[in-house]
């Protein structure tokens, strides 16, 4: 490994910038999944998160091009983001006793939501880094490593502007629905139909996913609403 290379600093800065640009959906799921924690345990939910997801990453990278082409497994992925967008919209449960195993409950709850939707995220975004690094394990490993601050501090800044403008938690939870109708359009078990049913209607494959993408982001909107006009109904 020749760090004195300009091609070492070139890939390594490819590495960089490509996990920053893909990573603005992350942040947003890390940021609401941490929203709602009290401020102590925000940053270290974030930290945590941010942390524990560069190295899933980074595993998830060095399989990735296996793991495209398992069938039903995005389908899979795209409703447990379905499923996180509708929960990041539903009231928190009652901690006001100060229990601070619930505490900390909240928190694992937060990281765990941070893992899951950045594992499903990331299966495509994982390829761009992968190319970026050409095999070489370790600048894809250095080049993650650094960029674990960077996503860190977008987090916390989309964190603040959240704390300000709360209407951005719908917009994020409608974000999650439709990078799911997309993620799921893409599956390799329905990718044959999908092409089909796009020729039919007269559009793009690519046309179609976006379309099932607004498709989805509506479907968590409403579902939200409606179990949130339940959950009133019930606490009167």
């Amino acid at each position: 490994m020749d760090f004195a290379s300009p091609l070492f600093w070139v890939a390594l800065g490819q590495i960089i910038i490509a996990n920053i640009l893909l990573s603005g959906d992350n942040a947003v799921v890390i940021a609401l999944a941490a929203r709602s924690l009290p401020p102590q345990q925000q940053k270290k939910a974030i930290a945590i998160g941010s942390g524990a997801a560069i190295v899933m990453r980074i595993l998830l990278t060095l399989v990735a091009a296996q793991l495209l082409l398992l069938p039903w497994l995005k389908l899979i992925g795209a409703a447990l983001l379905v499923y996180i967008g509708i929960t990041l919209l539903l009231p928190e449960g009652d901690d006001d006793d100060g229990d601070a195993s619930k505490g900390k409950g909240s928190m694992a709850a937060a990281v765990r939501t941070i893992l899951i939707a950045d594992l499903v995220m990331s299966l495509d975004n994982v390829i761009a880094v992968a190319a970026a690094a050409k095999g070489n394990t370790f600048l894809l490993v250095l080049g993650l490593a650094i960029s674990i601050p960077l996503v860190i501090f977008g987090s916390t800044l989309l964190l603040k502007v959240i704390e300000r403008f709360p209407l951005i938690v719908w917009l994020g939870a409608a974000l999650l629905g439709y990078i799911a109708g997309e993620i799921a359009l893409s599956d390799p078990a329905i990718v044959a139909w999908v092409e089909q049913q796009a020729q039919a209607l007269q559009m793009s494959a690519h046309t179609l996913g976006q379309l099932a993408g607004l498709i989805g982001a509506a479907f968590v909107i409403v579902v939200s609403l409606l179990m949130l006009k339940r959950h009133k109904v019930a606490a009167l």
